[in-house]
């Protein structure tokens, strides 16, 4: 590796920017490409798309000669709004599939190390909180409490964010009215509908472990690239 990719590769690293190195393996060329930027090779950028898409670092060919496709994705993060049961059920699955979880709930008599040992854990207004964790491309954010007080700020902030999936819970008519503070609050109908609600794939869920079922699919389905239903 050139030891300018190597420099840039260590700052995408500490920013959590995502980047794919193509190593021309005939040539020996090599090419740093950042999410979003342009390429002009429409196979090649065909080709970083899927490979950012799938976290699948790869050797294809490509106008005939064999790439390499090295992929620094960025650690993938859920943050949760409310330590809840159903954050219960989540959390062992989310960790399982290579996210670091932070829960976030201002309730001390809910956030507590016994109920969610082994996650990062903060006992917080999620509106405090929530602009120093940097939710971006790779952070699935989901909101649990059913309380507006909590679960209303931290969806704004949330709805402004890169986060790459947006989840609450409730009824579609919690979800209405959900929408109506929203707006009320000067959010754009076009935002709001990042929102995945009722949280979680159709799969006629019953309890928090189903439900949590429910949430992880949906969740893996939108970093992957397919469409997700509402519960």
């Amino acid at each position: 590796m050139l030891r300018r990719h190597l420099e840039t590769l260590e700052a995408d690293v500490r920013a959590r920017r995502p980047a794919v190195l193509v190593s021309w393996l005939v040539s020996g060329r090599e090419q740093l490409v950042h999410a979003g930027e342009p390429i002009a090779d429409q196979a090649l950028a065909g080709a970083v798309g899927e490979a950012l898409r799938t976290d699948r670092s790869r050797t294809l060919e490509i106008d005939g000669e064999e790439v390499f496709l090295n992929v620094y994705n960025p650690a993938l993060r859920m943050v949760l709004i409310g330590a809840v049961h159903i954050a219960q059920s989540l959390i062992p699955m989310a960790k399982a599939a290579g996210y670091r979880v932070t829960v976030i709930d201002p309730r001390t008599a809910f956030a507590t190390d016994e109920r969610f040992e082994g996650v990062t854990l903060l006992p917080d207004w999620p509106d405090e909180v929530l602009p120093g964790l940097g939710l971006d491309a790779r952070t699935a954010f989901v909101a649990l409490t059913h309380d507006p007080k909590i679960d209303d700020p931290a969806l704004r902030l949330a709805l402004l964010s890169g986060a790459f999936y947006i989840g609450a819970l409730g009824s579609p008519r919690t979800h209405k009215s959900r929408v109506e503070r929203l707006l009320a609050g000067g959010l754009e109908p076009a935002t709001l509908a990042r929102i995945h609600a009722p949280i979680g794939l159709d799969i006629g869920a019953v309890g928090a472990p189903e439900i949590a079922i429910s949430i992880m699919a949906e969740v893996t389905s939108v970093l992957r690239g397919k469409a997700g239903r509402g519960r």
